[in-house]
């Protein structure tokens, strides 16, 4: 089975970021945001990321930063045997693992 990774930042405010590295099955068309639903589902439910239209692209809530460039979770896809590192965005308040506040 093809599969691709993600190196997910962790943490919250007032403590010290961890990466946590995810292998994830590749599918056809699935965007990283996908890829962190199948995680929370499959692997470790409790890592935070903001996100309300899941793919039209159309709230700008899941913004982060995909490989230290600025993207939209929602519509960056995966890659066959691809590395995708994953941070929050750095202009904004941390709040917790890929949530910043949008304030």
């Amino acid at each position: 089975m093809a599969e691709f990774s993600l190196q997910i930042v962790r943490g919250q405010q007032g403590s010290e970021r961890a990466v946590e590295k995810h292998t994830v099955p590749f599918i056809e068309g699935m965007s990283l945001l996908d890829a962190i639903f199948w995680i929370r589902e499959h692997k470790d439910p409790s890592i935070a990321v903001r996100y309300s239209c899941r793919s039209a692209n159309a709230c700008k809530e899941c913004m982060a930063v995909v490989n230290e460039k600025p993207g939209y979770l929602c519509s960056l896809r995966a890659e066959e045997n691809a590395e995708f590192s994953i941070e929050p965005l750095a202009a904004r308040p941390w709040l917790k693992d890929l949530v910043t506040s949008i304030e």
